[in-house]
């Protein structure tokens, strides 16, 4: 199935030169298309991003060397927020690691957390 090149901007209708896969113009047609589909993302998708970045920036700032124990009350008192995390790591002996991105960590019987910073492989 051939599919038409657009001979046209698709933002402000302009005549396209150069590549036949163009869609925009210019680069700032091109900007304004990707601001618009930025716009159409829900809200909810948007706060929960917040919210993990949020997180993945408290327990770097907390641990700068890669690896300490914190107590959770110093985690809460920066906003942390515990319901969230991108992933889950689960140890051999059974201990889970909750990871924003790639500073995670794991909670302790008595109120304490160990901080960790996933490495490349």
């Amino acid at each position: 199935m051939l599919h038409a090149k657009p001979s046209k901007c698709m933002i402000c209708g302009s005549p396209i030169v150069g590549r036949k896969d163009k869609k925009f113009c210019t680069d700032s047609c091109r900007s304004i298309h990707h601001q618009e589909e930025k716009k159409k993302d829900p809200g909810l998708i948007k706060n929960i991003n917040a919210i993990l970045k949020k997180n993945r920036n408290i327990l770097s700032s907390l641990n700068p060397e890669g690896k300490k124990t914190v107590s959770k009350s110093q985690l809460l008192s920066k906003g942390f927020d515990f319901k969230y995390s991108t992933h889950n790591f689960n140890t051999k002996k059974g201990t889970t690691y909750y990871f924003c991105y790639d500073e995670g960590y794991t909670l302790f019987e008595d109120k304490m957390v160990l901080l960790v910073r996933q490495t490349e492989k």
